[in-house]
């Protein structure tokens, strides 16, 4: 039986884990529309994987508004919704980190995963969508991490704003879910931690199956958890994490 196409809108799909996710979705076939603030970047990651692409603040309801509209008129309902957009680069103690930059962390980790899935879910009630989302969490929001609190918050934040969503959600058929990821091998990552550096062997050190995961490995569960064969499957965080969390 031939694969039915969707609508599928990544944010944060310029590069890293979003473009590895945009390109999974684009080999099953599916109609891609990958969303960032780089105008520039986004446009040319989409060039590269013959996707769509959007400029979007995920903490901008009127820019929300306006994106999710055009998309509607010139795709359809979006029927599959990855909440990858986030912030992973502020960082600092308990002691230190300034209250406004945890605000910042919160306003883009929380909020935008909030107003996206809000205002995409509407439009899926609306046309009677029975679709699904996959937020990017990670397993520090159960797996501290001294230095990353503020980050780590913010994702455990996403995994009850998952089981939020996908309780109130379920009766109109959407389900939602999460993939928690421990440490990924992204670019920038691959080129601040070179294989054998001190650094990366002191991460891969807490992983039982001792390597970080690949971007693809990560793609791959975001693809499952919004496909067919997890049709039963919502309001569950997935851990990606080679056993981190065992430890």
């Amino acid at each position: 039986m031939m694969k039915r196409t969707r609508t599928v809108l990544v944010t944060g799909g310029a590069g890293g884990i979003g473009r590895a996710v945009a390109a999974a979705f684009a080999a099953a076939g599916d109609t891609v529309v990958i969303a960032d603030r780089d105008a520039e970047r986004v446009a040319a990651t989409a060039a590269e994987l013959g996707v769509h692409s959007r400029v979007l603040d995920i903490t901008d309801a009127t820019s929300i508004i306006s994106e999710l509209d055009a998309i509607n008129k010139e795709f359809g309902t979006i029927e599959v919704l990855v909440n990858n957009a986030g912030l992973l680069t502020i960082h600092g103690s308990l002691l230190e980190l300034a209250g406004s930059d945890l605000d910042t962390i919160l306003r883009t980790n929380v909020v935008g995963t909030f107003l996206m899935t809000q205002h995409v879910a509407q439009r899926m009630v609306a046309a009677g969508t029975a679709g699904t989302v996959v937020n990017l969490s990670s397993i520090g929001g159960r797996q501290p991490t001294p230095g990353m609190g503020g980050y780590e918050s913010s994702k455990a934040a996403v995994d009850a704003l998952t089981r939020w969503a996908a309780i109130e959600l379920a009766e109109h058929g959407i389900r939602v879910n999460a993939v928690a990821p421990g440490p990924v091998l992204t670019e920038m990552l691959a080129v601040g931690m070179p294989e054998g550096s001190p650094q990366r062997q002191a991460w891969e050190s807490r992983i039982p199956l001792r390597k970080m995961a690949a971007m693809e490995d990560v793609a791959a569960a975001v693809v499952f958890l919004a496909s067919d064969a997890a049709a039963h499957i919502t309001g569950t965080s997935l851990p990606v994490d080679g056993g981190q969390l065992l430890t």
